[in-house]
């Protein structure tokens, strides 16, 4: 949270209930075995990252979840950034890691969009969350139809419910 949030109250855990709720429903099984998204680090991370575009996709459709978004993604960082030291990356390493995983954020928030708007989201899947490397067909239909149903049951949710942490 900025100086300016701190001073003035903003309330720093309002997102919290949504973060959570965006890493339980990354980490949901069916991803993994059903979509085959590799169960490592750099898949859960790509997961969570997915699930998280799309709640900020939603969110961007409204002005006034703007603080919700910002408050969503510091949650984001400060968990990403908890993670990384957890593994052991020293302090030297942790600021260009976490540059690195917000350019990773903002281009699947692009990618995933462009998919939306074109009714395809396998080429964004393939690049984003399997790296390029395409598993099975059926394996990105999977996630491709569980996150357009995700994404429309999104757009059916009220913001309230959202920041409780009610995802869809």
């Amino acid at each position: 949270m900025g100086l300016w949030g701190r001073l003035f109250g903003e309330n720093r855990d309002a997102a919290l209930p949504l973060y959570n709720a965006v890493v339980t429903r990354g980490r949901a099984e069916h991803w993994y075995v059903d979509g085959a998204v590799p169960d490592t680090l750099d898949g859960r991370f790509d997961m969570i990252a997915t699930i998280l575009a799309f709640v900020l996709l939603r969110l961007e459709g409204e002005p006034a979840t703007a603080t919700l978004s910002v408050q969503l993604t510091e949650r984001f960082v400060d968990d990403m950034d908890a993670q990384l030291r957890q593994i052991g990356i020293g302090d030297l390493v942790v600021g260009k890691q976490m540059g690195k995983m917000m350019s990773l954020l903002g281009g699947r928030l692009g990618a995933y969009r462009d998919g939306l708007a074109a009714g395809d989201l396998a080429p964004a899947l393939v690049r984003n969350l399997y790296r390029g490397e395409a598993p099975a067909p059926a394996a990105v239909d999977h996630v491709g139809a569980a996150l357009l149903a995700f994404h429309s049951r999104l757009a059916a949710t009220s913001v309230d419910h959202l920041a409780a942490g009610d995802l869809p």
